[in-house]
């Protein structure tokens, strides 16, 4: 059937939202059909979640903007129930679900909370359970509790719930961010299997790959506005960022690293890793890859303390550590830094401003007598947000509040100004959108040039390809293979 031939799933036109003097919307259009799984990307502060809130009806939008769904005109704004009533769903990029309960109390949670029934007959519920995972291919045990669950089944969980009663949207934020390629794929089986069933799907994601390979078409924002709309699987990556960012981008020349070996590794044995030893030579970004269940992300968290190592020896120009006394002050004392892969729960502290996480690793330049010299603390924060263009930078605002890539730069902000000898990454451009992950490689790279060594973890073979030199790949945890960067 054409797309001529019925109405749109959702259609939106002349979007526009403001916040204080700020425009955040200006006439925005989207049009997503039935059976589509359309794709909608841009740079952080595009307005990408603000569109996905207006739809939610969390946030009002401003007069003149237009919202139909299914054909049907709706007014706007949307008050509280009311997309739920028009069919659309929404999966948000922390999945909504409660850890403690079983995967059954999950799915079923608002339908229960909405019956008040005196008496469940949780049998029941669990074979109604299994029946809606089975429709959509999906195998999960009811009975396990969500904290128990892989982060990809914690992801099918979430998708299922929403899509269970056949919405005519669903609109996805972010759902793959956290996960390695081969579970992102079951989450795209699942999510062309409810596009095949008639769903509108709007995927919201900054994995332009990601996009490209899994949507059919891809809306693009840039500072608010439409910046096109185009056909995903014929638009290429470097067009797709060039609208994002609205510049073109240069190939960057690298030189090879050069210099005596820095850091030296010698049988580093972990969970999985066993009797690892490698070498990082000065100015050098080098890669591990592999994999789940290989390995390759292992290292970092080792060398950094964060893991406690079975086994194993560091040597850097600050010295040389037995890995299995390491803890991270002693890393940090030995000018190591490690920038995981969960930054939200790793790698800062949410209910801290931004200003307080990032000079955490320096707090003793700011102890006095009697306590700190917040002034001094503020002043040097804001001037280190600034610098590595973190929005908003200042540092009383909340580190949760912060969009993805601006949390990653505050970050990488954070540790670089310790200067590191060793950098650790892991999954450093993960949902990060396009125009701060040119910066942060930048920054990166920038290191190296100055004589650090940097190791980079990672299953994202464009990533490894932006980032690195060479590129170890490892399999049940020893290296297997060797790859220089074709750019290197």
């Amino acid at each position: 059937m054409g797309r001529d031939e019925v109405a749109a799933a959702l259609e939106a036109r002349r979007i526009s939202k403001s916040f204080g003097g700020t425009r955040a919307l200006e006439r925005v259009g989207i049009v997503v059909e039935r059976g589509e799984l359309h794709g909608l990307v841009g740079a952080n502060g595009s307005g990408k979640s603000t569109l996905v809130r207006v739809l939610a009806g969390y946030h009002a939008p401003a007069p003149g903007g237009s919202l139909t769904v299914a054909g049907r005109a709706v007014d706007l704004p949307l008050p509280p129930g009311r997309p739920r009533e028009l069919g659309l769903r929404f999966v948000h990029q922390d999945l909504g679900l409660i850890p403690s309960l079983s995967a059954v109390e999950n799915l079923r949670l608002d339908e229960l909370a909405a019956a008040r029934r005196r008496w469940i007959s949780w049998s029941r519920e669990r074979a109604r359970a299994r029946a809606s995972f089975a429709r959509f291919g999906v195998e999960i045990d009811p009975r396990a509790p969500v904290e128990q669950l892989t982060p990809v089944e914690r992801a099918l969980l979430a998708i299922v719930r929403a899509a269970e009663d056949a919405p005519t949207v669903l609109v996805l934020d972010e759902p793959t961010a956290y996960l390695p390629g081969p579970e992102r794929r079951r989450v795209h089986a699942l999510l062309r299997e409810i596009a095949g069933r008639g769903a509108g799907v709007l995927l919201v994601s900054h994995d332009l790959n990601e996009v490209r390979e899994l949507t059919d078409r891809v809306t693009v924002l840039r500072e608010g506005r439409n910046a096109g709309t185009l056909d995903a699987g014929a638009a290429e990556p470097r067009e797709l960022a060039e609208l994002m960012v609205g510049v073109g981008f240069e190939s960057r020349p690298r030189s090879p690293a050069r210099g005596r070996d820095t850091v030296s590794i010698v049988g580093l044995t972990g969970e999985t890793v066993r009797d690892l030893s490698l070498k990082v030579r000065r100015g050098e970004v080098l890669g591990l890859t592999g994999l789940t269940g290989s390995g390759f992300d292992e290292p970092p968290y080792l060398l950094f303390g964060a893991r406690r190592a079975r086994g194993g020896n560091l040597a850097t120009s600050e010295g040389e550590h037995d890995l299995t006394e390491m803890t991270p002050l002693r890393a940090i004392e030995a000018g190591i830094a490690l920038l995981p892969a969960d930054r939200a729960r790793d790698g800062a502290v949410g209910s801290l401003g931004v200003g307080d996480n990032v000079v955490l690793p320096v707090l003793d330049r700011y102890r006095r007598a009697l306590g700190l010299d917040r002034g001094r603390l503020v002043r040097d924060a804001a001037a280190l947000l600034r610098d590595h263009g973190v929005s908003p930078d200042e540092p009383g605002a909340a580190f949760e509040a912060l969009s993805g890539g601006n949390q990653q730069k505050a970050l990488v902000a954070k540790w670089l100004q310790t200067a590191p000898s060793l950098l650790l990454l892991d999954e450093p451009l993960r949902g990060v959108d396009v125009g701060a992950r040119r910066q942060l490689v930048e920054r990166i790279r920038g290191l190296a040039a100055l004589g650090a060594a940097v190791l980079c973890a990672s299953a994202d073979g464009e990533q490894l390809d932006e980032l690195c030199d060479r590129v170890l790949v490892l399999e049940d945890g020893k290296v297997v293979g060797e790859e220089w960067s074709p750019s290197a």
